[in-house]
């Protein structure tokens, strides 16, 4: 296990890059506590897979360095770094057994048989494959596949990091479950640091400690579940994370007020005049549809979910979103919204101003 430091880290793909434009993977400077679950997550082409392979060893950085626990481990191989790392696709010994191809990471550190043995069976159990243990790979489906990939990363006891990247995406959705549950498990019985590598905001919520949320190439937060839903640091963090996502509403604001479309809307917090592109952020879990006072909105539809309502409505002409309880009457006179006031975000060039108690 390691603490993992990303020292003024950056990549690019060009040999001679001259803007940060030209950075797949612009400047971070990060410490990844020992023991932690970390979920790296973002939309396909954010830099996630670039920075986990990084981290691995598999490509080094255009500038600064890796180190594990205060050691530059930078242009150190993965061997050298003692990393377990899990691909998207099954990577599989075809003409091995399910058994060998489980054994063969503790094998090759000449583990003794007794305790090759025993882990073995552990982590077959674990990935629901004991009963094939003695069956070759070949003829195994590629979710089968994808579980013993699982399974011999996760067979080692003593690596400083293991790394997953999307290692989900060719699972079945109820086996999905079932594994992050397991690598859950298994972090809380070892306390591995762990990296999981998703675009699924779900795998990142449930499997995670800590969540890093990644948008073109750069770190936008670092946070619990819970903070990332509650003080997204970045619009897009609001946008990524929630079903539906942040209602984004352009406003201006200064004091305890903010003004849209020449209407007022009473804020929790105290700010000094904003420029720049400012909005408010508000999830739609936080907005109530009402007869009363509050801003104008016209409703298009009403999603019945099951577990709640989803409102969709018209305000000056952007669509807002609106989340009822399952047991909610929407009449023909609720054409206003109001705003749980202390759940109000205020952001100015998509990122999030800290304001003054009112």
């Amino acid at each position: 296990m390691a603490k993992i430091t990303l020292d003024n880290l950056a990549h690019s793909y060009l040999p001679k890059p001259t803007s940060e434009a030209d950075f797949a993977l612009k400047e971070l400077n990060h410490d990844w506590a020992d023991g932690e679950a970390y979920a790296l997550l973002g939309a396909s082409g954010c830099g996630k897979s670039t920075l986990l392979n990084i981290i691995s060893g598999l490509l080094h950085p255009s500038q600064g360095r890796i180190l594990f626990d205060g050691k530059d481990v930078t242009r150190s191989s993965t061997t050298d770094r003692n990393i377990a790392q899990v691909f998207q696709f099954p990577v599989v010994y075809d003409t091995m057994t399910v058994r060998d191809n489980l054994a063969f990471p503790l094998r090759n550190r000449g583990e003794s048989a007794s305790y090759v043995a025993e882990r073995v069976q552990k982590i077959a159990e674990m990935i629901g494959m004991e009963d094939v243990l003695s069956k070759r790979a070949r003829g195994l489906t590629a979710d089968a596949k994808q579980k013993i990939s699982l399974g011999r990363g996760m067979v080692r006891e003593d690596v400083n990091a293991l790394l997953f990247d999307e290692p989900l995406t060719v699972i079945d959705p109820h086996m999905k479950w079932e594994l992050r549950t397991q690598l859950k498990s298994l972090h809380h019985e070892f306390g591995h640091t762990m990296i999981y590598v998703t675009h699924d905001q779900t795998e990142a919520l449930t499997f995670a400690d800590k969540v890093v949320v990644m948008h073109d190439g750069r770190v936008v937060q670092i946070g619990t579940p819970q903070e990332l839903f509650e003080r997204p640091e970045h619009t897009f963090v609001g946008y990524f994370i929630g079903s539906p996502g942040m209602n984004l509403i352009p406003a201006s604001v200064e004091g305890t007020s903010a003004v849209v479309h020449g209407a007022q809307v009473v804020l929790g917090q105290r700010y000094a005049a904003l420029s720049g592109d400012v909005k408010l952020g508000v999830r739609p879990e936080f907005v109530a549809l009402t007869e009363g006072d509050g801003l104008p909105v016209k409703v298009r539809r009403v999603e019945d979910v099951g577990r709640h309502k989803i409102i969709r409505a018209d305000l000056f002409g952007n669509e807002i979103n609106i989340v009822a309880a399952e047991g909610t009457s929407i009449t023909p006179d609720m054409t206003r919204i109001a705003f749980d006031t202390a759940q109000v975000n205020v952001y100015v060039d998509d990122w999030r101003q800290q304001g003054e108690a009112a």
